[in-house]
């Protein structure tokens, strides 16, 4: 009688933990997919700075007229980033100032010029980052 009854104890609970096993890699795995859904453009928008443009020497006798679009990951950085707009300029200043004309030729270079500001502009941030930089406006004289 004991063991009948330990028996269906211990099957009771494997079903338990097997269930529970099932749930646990559902809801993950349903959490991810929601995590790698891109941003509708109204969300890209609500989270993003407009830089105006910038007109500046590069580190030749060449000037640059440029302005950006920077991507935030959220709500509350966007607002941090709009508050840090007199950095952010002068993170690109300086950063310009160190490029040539070469330096930002064609996709590369300005790939470049993109991952640096968005890296540094990223480590003055408290709450949250930056997630993309776009050009908006472009011109190298």
């Amino acid at each position: 009688m004991k063991n009948k009854m330990m028996r269906t104890m211990l099957i009771l609970l494997l079903v338990i933990l097997l269930a529970g096993a099932v749930a646990i890699i559902v809801i993950y795995k349903l959490d991810h997919t929601s995590a790698n859904k891109a941003p509708s453009i109204d969300e890209v928008l609500k989270q993003s700075v407009d830089v105006p443009e910038i007109t500046t020497n590069l580190k030749t006798n060449n000037f640059i007229k440029i302005s950006f679009k920077l991507e935030t990951d959220s709500k509350k950085a966007q607002e941090e980033l709009t508050k840090r707009d007199f950095q952010v300029k002068n993170i690109i200043i300086d950063q310009l100032s160190e490029m040539s004309p070469n330096d930002l030729d064609g996709q590369k270079g300005k790939d470049k010029l993109r991952m640096a500001l968005k890296d540094k502009i990223s480590k003055i941030m408290q709450n949250g980052k930056v997630v993309n930089v776009y050009i908006t406006s472009y011109v190298i004289q």
